[in-house]
């Protein structure tokens, strides 16, 4: 009789379940610590479940800082900055797709060269150039750096190249625009790997530290990231507000990659297609 399961499969099973672990471990540990106290912290053996659920740390949280206006400003600054990022890729994506003009290719690849420079070699000049157009302290000037996003162009004209050429010749011949086109057939195909970058520009922007950091003075414009740090003290263990404000923050990513998990899968395996 042949087994349930190989032993390839047992074996694939508890590499999966391992890393599953691996990878949610973080997660679990920082919304339980968000319950321990300060001698729990200390403790040895180390503990990994509270004595008791308690929302001090969450109250702690919330009234020790202005955690919930910098969630207001992170989630500012990422949805708007997220949908102009994806808008200026998708159009750079569509032009050098579909459109014929000169210089095309060599635009492409002086955009695509940007993904070879690091970002901290350019945070003096970005810094220096937003400080001059006046923007410190502004929501424009804290995603002004995020608004051109080479690797999202790339991968939506990759997608993008994949579309038939006989359906932009249909749609010419049917006296289609270029922004229908765009809008009616090309993002409805590619809506996986769309809304996939952008969840990735979301979270991206979400998680920025050093920028926001350097071009905000003004407390009330300091973004989520920025602000937990406020909440550390250096002469004690009293972690737990941090790990409050941590969990708290982790639900907007999480509520997008639950409601988009579907797309997820999807943008992945086309991407793989693609590549």
């Amino acid at each position: 009789m042949k087994p349930f399961l190989t032993k390839a499969e047992i074996i694939k099973i508890i590499l999966a379940t391992s890393l599953g672990l691996f990878v949610v471990f973080p997660i679990y540990y920082t919304i339980v610590a968000s319950f321990f106290n300060v001698t729990e912290f200390s403790s040895y053996p180390p503990t990994f479940f509270p004595s008791q659920i308690s929302l001090i740390n969450y109250q702690r949280a919330l009234t020790e800082s202005l955690l919930l206006r910098f969630m207001i400003n992170s989630l500012i600054v990422s949805i708007v900055g997220s949908l102009i990022r994806m808008a200026v890729a998708i159009l750079a994506a569509f032009a050098t797709s579909f459109l014929k003009f000169r210089g095309k290719n060599i635009l492409f690849f002086l955009v695509l060269g940007t993904m070879m420079l690091p970002s901290d070699a350019l945070i003096i000049e970005n810094y220096l150039m937003i400080s001059r157009l006046g923007l410190m302290d502004s929501y424009l000037g804290i995603m002004s750096v995020y608004l051109l996003a080479p690797v999202q162009m790339f991968m939506l004209r990759q997608s993008f190249k994949t579309i038939p050429i006989t359906y932009r010749e249909a749609a010419t011949i049917d006296g289609c625009s270029n922004f229908n086109f765009l809008t009616k057939i090309v993002l409805p195909i590619s809506r996986p790997i769309v809304l996939t970058l952008s969840l990735h520009s979301f979270v991206t922007i979400w998680n920025t530290y050093l920028w926001p950091l350097l071009i905000t003075n003004n407390p009330s414009m300091r973004t989520v990231q920025v602000g937990i740090t406020m909440l550390g003290y250096a002469d004690n263990l009293d972690y737990g507000p941090i790990f409050a404000a941590i969990s708290i923050v982790l639900i907007p990513s999480l509520l997008f990659f639950l409601i988009l998990r579907k797309h997820i899968v999807a943008g992945i395996a086309s991407g793989s297609m693609v590549g």
